[in-house]
């Protein structure tokens, strides 16, 4: 970005905030909150103005119910706070990315931020343990034995989560399928680790949305909320986070479902203002990290069934691309993709 383009999204921030405010704000509160990464490109716009993003104060104006933010202080007075401004908003707060324990030597660090959320106010957390597992891994052998060095680390972060009483949400970032999650959660057996269900996400596992809920709907201790389009290209499938209502999930149902298990449940909207993700699966590369013969079978049913999936629901308007746009222009479509999204949420999911 060029100084010429940061001081245009600088200067462009007080407009928008004033438009998304005046636009959303409700004394009637959702009791869906905000996630990090659907205000990427307004935190990256306010850390060029020279300014520290509040997301809580954003997701507030937007009349959401809650945060999944990190603590912008860990010291005590801090703390206590925070905790008392969201009692004042009625909002809750939902722990984002608290890096696990490496080992025993990584306790003490760990255990001073969970004391932390949890004397904050967060019931729940959101814990992304890896990227896509077909870029950031080359081979099998690699990705068992990060999925080792992590199942360790949560069993180290069992014990604390459990003295604090904040739930450890692992997220699906790409990286574990459903039976590595169920498989998990049986031989964990704790109520203070479960998953942090991104709905979206696992479709570039060669996963159905709609088959993952039954299966992970008892596990669930927050949800990431978002729609999904698809697309063709020629190494496989594009997938774009979507306004609510122009994507191919049933969200009614997934909202329905997970409420009736998990009645407080927070859901956090992650619509992602970006270019559309490519997923490669007629690449080598991006089966690499499958190389278990024994569930061959079973990527072969998920690939043709994910394929006949993208085919049925190809979508009949462009993808949403935003990288063409200058740094202004991205900032007004993401406002607007959040209002959009706000609106869909009161109106037909309840939320």
């Amino acid at each position: 970005m060029t100084r010429r383009e940061a001081i245009k999204m600088a200067a462009a921030i007080p407009a928008a905030a004033v438009s998304v405010s005046r636009a959303a704000a409700t004394p009637n509160r959702l009791r869906m909150g905000g996630t990090a990464t659907a205000f990427s490109i307004r935190a990256r716009a306010e850390k060029m103005a020279g300014r520290v993003f509040d997301q809580l104060e954003h997701c507030r104006s937007l009349g959401m119910g809650g945060a999944e933010t990190t603590l912008p202080s860990f010291e005590p007075e801090a703390v206590a706070a925070y905790r008392k401004k969201l009692e004042a908003y009625d909002m809750y707060l939902v722990a984002n990315a608290i890096p696990l324990p490496k080992d025993k030597g990584d306790l003490d660090r760990f255990e001073r931020m969970v004391k932390a959320y949890s004397e904050a106010g967060a019931k729940t957390s959101r814990l992304p343990l890896t990227g896509r597992r077909y870029e950031v891994f080359s081979s099998f052998e690699e990705f068992k034995a990060h999925t080792e060095r992590s199942m360790r680390s949560v069993e180290l972060a069992e014990p604390i989560a459990r003295k604090y009483k904040l739930k450890l949400g692992i997220e699906n970032h790409k990286d574990w399928r459903t039976p590595d999650f169920v498989d998990w959660m049986k031989k964990l057996s704790s109520e203070w680790v479960g998953v942090c269900w991104d709905i979206g996400n696992n479709i570039a596992l060669c996963e159905d949305p709609m088959e993952m809920l039954p299966a992970l709907a008892p596990y669930c201790v927050n949800v990431h909320i978002k729609d999904m389009a698809v697309d063709e290209y020629e190494d496989g499938f594009l997938l774009s986070e979507v306004i609510f209502g122009d994507g191919f999930l049933d969200l009614k149902k997934i909202v329905q479902t997970l409420r009736s298990m998990h009645p407080d449940i927070p859901f956090g909207l992650e619509h992602i203002t970006r270019d559309p993700l490519q997923v490669p699966v007629y690449t080598e590369k991006y089966w690499a990290t499958f190389s278990n013969p024994s569930l061959s079978p079973i990527y072969g049913r998920d690939l043709a069934h994910t394929l006949a999936m993208v085919k049925k629901y190809k979508t009949k308007k462009p993808l949403p691309r935003v990288s063409h746009l200058s740094p202004a222009e991205q900032l007004k479509a993401e406002d607007e993709n959040i209002l959009a999204c706000v609106k869909y949420a009161r109106e037909n999911l309840g939320l």
